[in-house]
């Protein structure tokens, strides 16, 4: 499959305003945040063409916005100041020396909760077993993967999670002594969803994402996020990075929050792609989701995740989020796993891949647009510190409570 190049000609590392807007924005309803500096917090906005519209007058959250019954139709026909043009906010936020008294962009979600589904595409639920059997020993994994693929193969996509035939194949792995507990969560009932990270801590486009400077396997995670209301209905989407640390994870399942959420760990944008008559959720189900990494070593990694390929339904893993059994009352958003799983080799045969300091991840879908990120190490992104405290005193300040 061909690989989709960049649209625009611009040259900075984070993309042009053409990249990070859908390819049909004049027929989007696209919704995001802004920091503001004029009053020292972030504001929503809407995204027309190439105006950024405040409309925090209105509603001071996302959450209130993704609590509307029809979001899409009400922001479709609101209006507030006018922030200024798109591209201009974007080259703010990726500047190497951001001026502080223009808005930048932040994260397009607030006090959403930040879930994510693991192990929902055939290919990447094969790689977590390799990574539990190597015990997160990079050099190890080229050979279980030909062991495993030779006992199992990779075509499973087809297989219905907590079926009789998905039992049946459980009951086979268990005698060949090849069962694991991410085929567990990969072909049986009860998905594998947790927390990405905390209420607030994602970080947007145009600015690093982070991993642990101890890891030495690591990968981004190319995904769909799906905004949900508290209710349980999905209202709309985005584009997201789960970064994972490989080595981390496959020492022990139960590392998994320390694999996960870490400072800047979590990407999601450039904006929420709301639903409405043209775009909803048969669309998600057909997207496909482009990765691109580039880094300043001259390594290049192009690979395509189609959505037509999950093994669970997007809404099934919503009800599994969401529900009588669980609720979470100002929404949550939730990645929807990738099929994305680099074997590719980076510096030697067999060592696979693994991130370096700057390298450059996009992430695009010509629906969403196109989420940028530069790696740096966890330690030194800006730090986490605006939290859920500080954005109530701002907004009460600002009268919007």
């Amino acid at each position: 499959m061909t690989v989709p190049r960049p649209r625009g000609s611009g040259a900075q590392w984070f993309g042009t305003a053409a990249e990070a807007l859908p390819d049909d924005v004049d027929h989007s309803v696209l919704v995001g945040r802004i920091w503001d500096p004029s009053v020292d917090g972030p504001s929503p906005v809407v995204v027309r063409g190439d105006d950024v519209i405040d409309i925090s007058h209105r509603f001071p959250t996302v959450r209130d916005i993704c609590e509307l019954d029809d979001p899409a139709a009400t922001v479709a026909s609101l209006d507030g100041p006018l922030v200024g043009d798109f591209g201009e906010i974007l080259a703010n936020t990726g500047a190497a020396t951001r001026d502080r008294a223009r808005p930048w962009l932040l994260a397009p979600v607030d006090l959403q909760a930040l879930k994510a589904a693991g192990v929902t595409f055939p290919v990447s639920m094969i790689e977590r077993v390799i990574e539990e059997r190597a015990r997160g020993d990079l050099a190890l994994a080229a050979d279980i993967r030909d062991r495993m693929l030779a006992d199992i193969g990779a075509d499973l996509h087809s297989l219905a999670p907590g079926s009789a035939e998905a039992e049946r194949l459980k009951t086979l792995l268990v005698a060949e002594g090849v069962w694991s507990q991410y085929l567990e969560v990969g072909i049986g009932p009860d998905a594998e969803i947790f927390t990405k990270g905390q209420i607030l801590s994602a970080v947007g486009t145009a600015v690093p994402v982070g991993v642990l400077a101890a890891s030495t396997w690591n990968n981004p995670e190319p995904e769909v996020a799906l905004v949900v209301a508290s209710s349980g209905r999905i209202v709309g989407a985005t584009l997201g990075n789960d970064v994972n640390l490989r080595d981390v994870e496959g020492r022990s399942a139960l590392l998994l929050p320390r694999a996960k959420d870490n400072n800047a760990s979590c990407a999601l944008g450039p904006l929420i792609r709301l639903f409405d008559e043209r775009f909803g959720l048969e669309r998600v189900r057909e997207l496909e989701v482009c990765l691109r990494v580039h880094g300043v070593d001259g390594f290049h990694l192009e690979a395509v995740s189609e959505m037509t390929r999950m093994s669970r339904d997007p809404e099934a893993l919503v009800r599994q989020l969401i529900g009588p059994h669980h609720h979470y009352p100002d929404g949550a958003v939730l990645m929807l796993g990738t099929m994305f799983a680099p074997i590719q080799d980076r510096d030697s045969p067999g060592d696979g891949f693994t991130h370096k300091v700057d390298d450059v991840v996009r992430i695009s879908c010509p629906a969403l647009g196109t989420l940028v990120n530069r790696v740096r190490h966890a330690e030194e992104c800006d730090p986490w510190q605006f939290g859920i405290r500080d954005l109530m005193g701002n907004l009460g300040k600002r009268g919007l409570l």
